[in-house]
């Protein structure tokens, strides 16, 4: 049992962290208010310098400059401008450059236009892809050698492709400079781990920093056959953090509510999930004692109580609907194991009443079940509701949009 430090506000909340740039950094903000973390990088970055296509294609462009240059990411273009210095080209593509007109979608690409000694022409207030092409389309695009700095690689849940699809279809000749390109990493292990924790609620909350994270993350649950376990849990018990929209948009089309800062940047990041997590965090009143669920343990009255899965599977069961009896049959059927004798529902209930330290707050029903012994308060807020509250996260205000998964972005 650990007592909940008033200054560390995320004790008992595990957090995902699916970073694959500076995710010591971001982790170590998250635990330094309590939470336990589990990292599971999603991509892996291929380094510029190596990377023969990206040389292929700037030479190209040198040797036939485009008009317009779009510069969708800080780090992808800096990156691109270090690649052509270890590539002795770096001066010869910074002139180039220099001839055209430069678009950047945000502010870190604009700062990494002109740590190059460029000047962008134009950059949106929304930092959104769909706001630069809209501008482009508006000025009309016909016959314009326009070149594209993409990030990722090309999936059912990124959009930079269709921009570039777009931007062909008005009749530009568009080249894409594929920098900052991404692959599955090579220990698939984490993000699988990861994938299953989210599937089963086992966490409070996923964080994401790029639309490539997102998209890697729902490729392997496509592949693990977990990608509508996963977008369940994602609706509801575990909250979807994401840095801004553009990350978050993959998962948007999807149905998912997200949650997000009002700054796009990392620690603006870990202050919004530091915050979100309590404020969502459900309290039931029973036998009393106030207790929340959350993703790997229970906290009774401000007491961090960690649980063995087979009771923490029981005390989710439970906290579903809080004062509502769940039959002995329901709760074997949740446990892990696949066990068929009911006396493993009477261990693990034995179990989770030890664990909690209030024997009280779970009661037998007599060839029922058990249920959360809710206080008279609680339970008349509950009746009075018409529904049970929901164990972990709350539900996010805004409601999801049915978006069908099988369509492409």
């Amino acid at each position: 049992m650990t007592t909940i430090d008033t200054g560390a506000c995320m004790a008992g909340f595990t957090v995902g962290v699916t970073a694959a740039r500076r995710a010591d950094e971001f982790a170590t903000l998250l635990t330094r208010q309590g939470a336990g973390i589990i990292v599971a990088p999603a991509i892996r970055i291929i380094p510029l310098a190596d990377d023969n296509e990206l040389e292929r294609v700037t030479r190209v462009l040198m040797a036939d400059p485009p008009r317009i240059v779009v510069a969708t990411t800080g780090i992808g273009f800096r990156g691109w401008m270090e690649a052509a210095e270890g590539w002795g080209i770096a001066e010869d593509l910074r002139l180039t450059l220099s001839s055209t007109r430069m678009l950047a979608r945000g502010p870190k690409a604009k700062g990494a236009i002109r740590a190059a000694e460029l000047r962008e022409e134009w950059s949106p207030a929304s930092e959104s892809s769909a706001e630069v092409l809209d501008h482009l389309l508006a000025e009309g695009v016909e016959g314009v050698r326009i070149a594209v700095q993409l990030h990722g690689a090309t999936t059912e849940w990124e959009p930079v492709p269709d921009f570039c699809e777009v931007l062909r279809c008005a009749g530009a000749d568009v080249v894409p400079v594929p920098v900052y390109r991404w692959v599955p990493p090579d220990d698939q292990g984490p993000m699988d781990h990861l994938i299953e924790a989210i599937a089963t609620s086992s966490l409070d909350c996923v964080t994401f920093t790029s639309a490539p994270a997102v998209a890697s993350m729902l490729m392997r649950a496509k592949e693990t056959g977990l990608l509508e376990g996963v977008l369940h849990a994602l609706r509801g018990q575990v909250l979807p953090a994401c840095v801004g929209p553009i990350t978050a948009a993959p998962l948007e089309e999807l149905g998912v509510a997200t949650s997000m800062p009002g700054r796009a940047r990392l620690g603006a990041l870990a202050r919004h999930v530091a915050e979100e997590l309590p404020r969502r965090a459900n309290r039931i009143q029973a036998a009393g004692h106030t207790i929340s669920v959350r993703g790997t343990c229970v906290v009774v009255d401000g007491s961090v109580r960690q649980l063995a899965p087979a009771p923490m599977t029981l005390m989710r069961s439970l906290a579903r609907q809080p004062g509502r009896v769940v039959s002995r049959e329901d709760l074997l059927a949740a446990l892990p194991g696949g066990s068929d004798d009911t006396h493993a529902v009477e261990t693990a209930i034995a179990r989770l009443r030890a664990g909690l330290g209030t024997p009280k707050a779970i009661q037998t029903v007599v060839k029922r079940g058990y249920r959360l012994a809710l206080d008279a308060a609680d339970s008349a807020r509950t009746v009075a509701d018409g529904r049970a509250p929901v164990a972990g996260i709350a539900t996010p205000a805004r409601a999801p949009r049915n978006v069908q998964i099988a369509g492409s972005w």
